[in-house]
């Protein structure tokens, strides 16, 4: 039996998703790929979940697909798991972190790029190698990059297959925050308790407009949620008498 696997751990409003894979450097098998969306599916609709986190387990984040499963990947094109995965991840409804230490290659840089933010460690290192492989980067995926770093530096990660280090991912884009690697943990556990005490109203909102997937049909819609939830009137009556807010809109569907 494999021990290849994620897991799923939650404390309180926040779920974090393991990523192991013990002697591959957490490298995502075709069973991790297939696995996630399927964990994805059931954190969204837990409405006791306001946020995510993806994290590698023992000090690495994800050191990419497992080549033993070369052929599935390259039969499949864009229409690979590898790429399904990530898709499902980029359109997960609630706030994404990535907790990010050790290698972020390949398969891991994908995952990374496609949650919201990503906080990472002085010691990580990042890469993108299908130059070094011979492999076309899928669509989606190249898109999802050089939209997050802009065109040149997508293209230099994607023409030369290099590592760069944390502060070059800083400086790029790539991440939006580098902390010792013993910080990390903390760091994220903060920003998304931070995260999940905001209205879930407007960061859910706000997630889809930035994301440009809500057209203004979606976006006269949001309007009236604001209308009908009274979240800015508990918003405003909150800070008047300098008070914690008591949010209490649900996305539609959720008890």
């Amino acid at each position: 039996m494999s021990d290849a696997e994620l897991t799923v751990e939650v404390t309180g409003p926040v779920a974090t998703v393991v990523i192991r894979n013990p002697g591959r450097r957490n490298a995502m098998s075709a069973a991790m790929w297939r696995q996630l969306p399927v964990l994805l599916d059931g954190l969204e609709a837990d409405p006791a979940v306001h946020a995510l986190v993806l994290t590698g387990a023992d000090g690495t984040f994800c050191a990419g697909a497992d080549l033993g499963d070369l052929d599935e990947l390259l039969d499949a094109g864009d229409a690979s798991i590898a790429v399904a995965a990530e898709e499902r991840l980029a359109r997960f409804a609630k706030p994404t972190v990535a907790g990010i230490q050790g290698a972020c290659v390949g398969g891991g840089c994908q995952l990374a790029v496609a949650c919201d933010l990503r906080i990472a460690a002085a010691d990580a290192r990042f890469g993108v190698p299908p130059a070094r492989l011979g492999l076309v980067y899928p669509a989606p995926t190249t898109r999802r990059l050089a939209r997050l770093v802009g065109p040149s530096a997508a293209k230099h990660l994607l023409f030369t297959g290099e590592l760069v280090d944390a502060e070059r991912a800083l400086r790029i884009g790539l991440v939006d925050e580098v902390l010792a690697a013993d910080a990390v943990v903390g760091r994220v556990a903060a920003l998304t308790a931070t995260i999940a005490q905001r209205s879930r109203l407007t960061v859910a909102a706000a997630k889809e407009i930035v994301d440009d997937r809500a057209d203004e049909e979606r976006i006269a819609w949001w309007h009236g949620q604001v209308r009908a939830s009274g979240e800015a009137r508990e918003g405003v009556a909150a800070a008047n008498e300098r008070r914690p807010p008591r949010f209490g809109w649900v996305p539609p569907g959720h008890p």
